[in-house]
């Protein structure tokens, strides 16, 4: 069996935090929740060292999401707290146990910089394409391109911006120095509708991409580098909900290529099948832990490798 690595590089996550207020039939409940929290709490939580940037409100919710981000070790930046009310997204659960999701959102983080030390940045969802915060996070991307791994999940959001044009100029100038992309299929098919999924993992690895992956829900995933290409079938699991399971997919996705030493050869350009088959092999378990059980509830690095030996 696989054992968890002791050591990993840094990673810095930049993006919404939000709390999400869960409607299932009758009842409401409230989560900690935004795609790129979820990715650092994801990361954070299997011993990955995390920093992360984003916007809170002085009020109870983003009181309970510090807590929430402090309970796995995620070291929050501290110009991350602002004036503004906590954001929010009402998710819907929908009969076939999805989740649609209504936004009330700013985001203004002002001028963003890499703190030393960090092997890899990730961003995404409303983060990049939200302005007048989605300049600050395209110059940070732009800035760094040279220096770390890049990660962005676009993870799109039409009822955020409605206008697919001016989303898909905003996905592309990240996706143009972004080393990691990953997409759902239901991305794919609002940014790129017509297009193929292999249509798509082309055109992400065309404009510079070591790595593209396109989950398929709960059929798995479709994954590229420049020299390898797989499908790969989700393990089976009972769903309680979809809440994170993209998120989680993308943190497993990076501790992947973390824990296989991979990040030099992803930023070349120059992952193989055997690697590209491992990271997404971690993702598709991570994924699988999170949706079997309730929320954005990332798995633990026993539950992803099994209990340590003593």
């Amino acid at each position: 069996m696989s054992t968890a690595p002791t050591a990993l590089p840094s990673v810095f996550v930049v993006g919404e935090a939000l709390i999400d207020i869960v409607v299932d039939g009758d009842s409401t409940t409230e989560h900690p929740g935004g795609s790129p929290m979820n990715v650092a709490f994801g990361l954070a939580r299997l011993g990955v060292p995390t920093s992360f940037r984003t916007s809170l409100g002085r009020d109870e919710r983003g009181n309970a999401l510090r807590q929430h981000l402090d309970s796995a070790g995620v070291q929050l930046d501290s110009a991350s707290v602002t004036d503004e009310p906590t954001s929010t997204a009402e998710a819907r659960i929908q009969p076939d146990r999805s989740a649609k999701y209504d936004f009330d959102i700013s985001w203004n983080p002002g001028s963003l910089s890499v703190p030393s030390g960090v092997s890899v940045v990730h961003t995404g969802s409303i983060a990049t394409v939200l302005h007048p915060g989605a300049d600050a996070v395209a110059e940070l991307f732009t800035a760094a391109h040279n220096s770390v791994l890049l990660s962005f999940d676009p993870n799109a959001r039409p009822s955020v911006t409605p206008d697919r044009d001016a989303a898909v100029l905003d996905v592309d100038r990240i996706a143009e120095v972004s080393h990691v992309v990953k997409l759902s299929d239901e991305d794919a098919a609002w940014l790129h509708p017509g297009a193929t999924l292999d249509e798509v993992l082309d055109r992400y690895l065309g404009l510079g991409a070591g790595l593209v992956a396109i989950t398929c829900g709960g059929e798995g995933c479709i994954a590229a580098s420049p020299n390898a290409r797989i499908a790969v079938a989700a393990p089976p699991v009972d769903v309680v909900d979809t809440i994170g399971a993209g998120d989680a997919f993308m943190s497993g996705l990076l501790f992947g290529i973390l824990s296989n030493d991979l990040v030099d050869t992803v930023r070349s350009g120059g992952l193989a099948q055997e690697g590209l088959e491992a990271i997404v092999g971690t993702a598709l378990v991570s994924a699988q832990i999170t949706v079997s059980r309730a929320g954005a509830n990332p798995p633990t690095p026993d539950e992803l490798y099994g209990p340590s030996e003593a």
